[in-house]
């Protein structure tokens, strides 16, 4: 019970690292999450007891290259990597990525999740590909040109929540997506309406879906729902249906 208790504890300190995108906060809490995450884990298989004060054992080096730590440290790392990019926030992924550089090394846990943000892919296959290529444009702020601004919007906010919603940071993620959705299709509201299709259909349609304030998962899932006619975009009945459900509020 003291494990949970202690396990809670450090997911809600690390959650907040993860929402702000804080380079230090989140480094001064990586090691912590793995110890706890990789000791409840061992104590669910039976291979360890529970700590009677709920503190877990420090991971030993060959601990820190296990597999089942690095998972955890890859989603972490991912998560931290996607908030940033939401924020645009490359000095922020920047001082991360020297912290874990100078603390572990090259062979940090985890360092396959910056591998799809760190170079181009010319044609990205895996949906972790697809959400670091967005990301590193987020980063840098690169260009987009104006007639096709929304759709890259709306292909981002896509990969985005697909990615999110397997991540042990789900929330965290997703209201840093939201808050950018918000933004973004906010600009197209006040600048880019030339550029949608049907317009006279659309507009009304984009103002009624931002006047909900909740920023949350329901909110992305609506605007991409609502929003693929005005850019063309065809979904099969599997992808409306998928998020037609996340929009649903109870």
């Amino acid at each position: 019970m003291l494990d949970m208790t202690e396990l809670m504890k450090r997911k809600k300190a690390i959650n907040i690292s993860v929402v702000f995108a804080d380079p230090d906060l989140f480094l001064s809490l990586f090691e912590p999450w793995l110890e706890i995450t990789a000791h409840v884990s061992a104590v669910r298989a039976g291979e360890a007891a529970p700590a009677a004060d709920g503190q877990p054992p420090a991971l030993t080096p060959q601990q820190l290259k296990s597999g089942g730590v690095g998972a955890v440290a890859k989603d972490a790392l991912f998560a931290f990597a996607m908030t940033a990019a939401l924020k645009g926030d490359r000095a922020g992924l920047e001082k991360l990525k020297s912290g874990l550089l100078q603390k572990y090394g090259a062979d940090f846990p985890g360092a396959p999740a910056f591998w799809s943000f760190d170079g181009d892919i010319e044609e990205p296959v895996s949906l972790e590909d697809h959400v670091g290529q967005a990301a590193q444009k987020l980063l840098d702020n690169a260009p987009v040109p104006p007639p096709m601004r929304a759709k890259e919007n709306w292909n981002t906010g896509l990969r985005f929540l697909e990615k999110a919603r397997g991540s042990n940071f789900a929330q965290e993620i997703i209201y840093a997506l939201a808050l950018w959705t918000r933004t973004r299709w906010t600009e197209t509201l006040e600048k880019g309406v030339a550029f949608l299709a049907h317009i006279e259909d659309n507009v009304p349609i984009l103002r009624d879906i931002l006047a909900e304030p909740r920023n949350d998962e329901a909110f992305v899932a609506n605007v991409l729902l609502k929003m693929a006619p005005a850019i063309e975009q065809d979904l099969s009945e599997e992808a409306t249906g998928f998020l037609r459900s996340l929009a649903r509020r109870a």
